[in-house]
Formats: structure tokens, C-alpha cells, sequence
């Protein structure tokens, strides 16, 4: 009987580690997941109804320091992001694709774009 608990703890403990699923978008020529570039879910979902661009934050390596913007903007090039917004019909959530440095970091679905 302990071997048995035994084996179901290692079961548990086992399902916890797996990693979490990242969110992909569906589209009418193919799922766009994390990691895509820009063109991919071009390609794969069109044009978004909206897109926005910004630079962000530099951080010191090893730490979770951002460095200064004085110093950062003079000698240290900024993390292009973008973030494009799919309206994707009454019914449908609106989805939220984030770009950083050309790559799909993150898709996220919401009632509106936030």
C-alpha cells in the first residue's frame, strides 16, 4: 500500500513539472505560436486591425535592474516590442500578439485589447 502512495506522489510531482502551455492564435492558414516572426503571422493571420510599437526597457545583465534611460538610450540599443491587436469577429475574444525583437513572446486573449 505505501509503495502505491509512493508511486502516486512521484505521479503527481511528476504532472506539476511539466511546463505550462503558451497560447497560439488560429488563424486561416495556420496557427501562429510563440516564436513566430512577424512575417509567420503575417502570413498566417493577415493584417491586424492594429499595431503598435515602442523600445523596451534594457536590464543590467544578471540582475532585474533596468539601466537608466540616459545611459541606456546614449550607449545601449533598446529591445524593439510590438504589439498587434486581432478582432477576430462578434462572439471571439480579441487576441493580443506580442512581439519582441521581431519574435512572438506572447499571445493573449481578452473582451478588449489591454
Amino acid at each position: 500500500m505505501r509503495a502505491f502512495v509512493r508511486w502516486i506522489a512521484v505521479g503527481a510531482l511528476l504532472w506539476l513539472a511539466l511546463p505550462a502551455h503558451a497560447e497560439s492564435l488560429r488563424c486561416t492558414k495556420g496557427s501562429a505560436t510563440e516564436g513566430d516572426s512577424r512575417v509567420s503571422v503575417l502570413y498566417k493571420c493577415g493584417e491586424p486591425a492594429f499595431k503598435d510599437s515602442a523600445c523596451d526597457d534594457v536590464y543590467y545583465s544578471g540582475s532585474y535592474q533596468p539601466v537608466p534611460e540616459a545611459i541606456g538610450r546614449a550607449y545601449v540599443p533598446c529591445f524593439p516590442v510590438e504589439t498587434w491587436i486581432y478582432n477576430r469577429g462578434e462572439g471571439n475574444l480579441v487576441a493580443t500578439v506580442k512581439f519582441r525583437s521581431g519574435k512572438v513572446t506572447s499571445i493573449q486573449y481578452s473582451q478588449s485589447p489591454g
